[in-house]
């Protein structure tokens, strides 16, 4: 007995050394099983706020709004494997991989609190989402393949205290934004929109993996102004917040419209186009994007409602985006009139 403990431990310090902490779970990540805790794959150590060593964390210049929420984001990837990317900037990574996704709020005291963990596991049939909910005591989260609703309360930007119900997204839900010809797919991870916080974690990332020069450059961020040009800045909201449905490939793909990475066609942005259907979402007005006028282009319209027959994104708000509504308004202002 006493030499197979030894064996046990040896082979958890080797494990260790090679890069993946003898508590990481490979098997939990690609087994046909759906744990109930979050712990059971070995991506916290106690607590959202202790992430294993094993996790490169990473964030994106432009993210996706979701109702002001605070995200903190981590790759997890098996032991000596690599990511690639292809010649659009999309990460693609190997069997065994996941995309960890934490959502939360800061309370007066500054502290965030998380409320939910989402995760993408790369298994040997595809992508899998799920949504973990964490215990009111921060120790662990649950798997709510159903979705579920919480009480937040948070301050916005400006100041103005808000109280809502925060929905965390059923399975189907999550299905429905990451869908790529009706497969589930990442959406967030692309080498242009990649940022983070310190030259540590860059560093560790790209250890982990390569990207053609071409795509060095970074992409304008819409919320500064001083790295690209207002349309930069727009597009790239619109590609973040909108792209993943709102592409040839996407569940939104007959609306015409198209805010993937490839589209500057006009009449695909929006732009003098009239909707393929007339009904409530589109406020009586006659085209998605007017130019020159915002007041009376669709696309604002649908931001800024809560009403969820109308507004737009459909899923992950309960809020409109003051700021990301702000900045469309003055890139349509800014279009040519005919």
């Amino acid at each position: 007995m006493r030499l197979l403990l030894a064996a046990v431990a040896a082979l958890a310090l080797a494990v260790s050394v090679k890069g993946k902490p003898a508590d990481m779970n490979d098997a939990a990540i690609v087994s046909a099983e759906y744990p109930a805790s979050l712990s059971a794959y070995g991506f916290f150590t106690g607590g959202a706020d202790r992430p294993s060593p094993a996790l490169l964390p990473y964030a994106l210049r432009t993210p996706l709004f979701t109702d002001y929420a605070e995200k903190q984001r981590f790759l997890y990837m098996p032991a000596g494997a690599k990511f690639s990317v292809d010649g659009d900037g999309r990460l693609q990574f190997p069997v065994g991989s996941a995309l960890i996704k934490s959502f939360g709020y800061h309370d007066a005291s500054g502290k965030l609190n998380i409320i939910e963990t989402r995760l993408l596991l790369h298994r040997a049939e595809g992508w899998v989402a799920l949504p973990y909910v964490w215990n009111a005591d921060g120790s662990d989260a649950v798997l709510k393949v159903g979705g579920a609703r919480k009480p937040v309360d948070f301050t916005k930007p400006d100041g103005t205290k808000m109280s809502i119900s925060y929905s965390v997204p059923n399975k189907n839900q999550c299905k429905q934004c990451h869908s790529t010809k009706d497969s589930v797919m990442p959406v967030g991870p692309v080498w242009q929109n990649l940022s983070f916080t310190n030259a540590k974690a860059q560093l560790a990332f790209e250890a982990r993996g390569a990207a053609p020069a071409k795509l060095a450059a970074l992409e304008a961020k819409w919320d500064d102004s001083k790295s690209g040009a207002l349309e930069a800045r727009a597009l790239a909201y619109l590609r973040v917040n909108c792209g993943h449905c709102h592409k040839p490939t996407g569940s939104a793909s007959n609306s015409g419209l198209f805010y993937d990475d490839h589209e500057r066609n006009a009449a695909a942005l929006g732009i003098g186009k009239r909707p393929v259907a007339a009904g409530r979402g589109s406020g009586n007005f006659d085209f998605v994007i007017e130019p020159g006028h915002p007041e009376r282009s669709i696309l604002i319209y649908r931001m800024k409602s809560t009403d969820p027959g109308i507004a737009m994104p459909e899923l992950g708000r309960a809020t409109a985006h003051d700021e990301g509504v702000a900045l469309l308004e003055a890139w349509i202002k800014s279009l040519p009139v005919s």
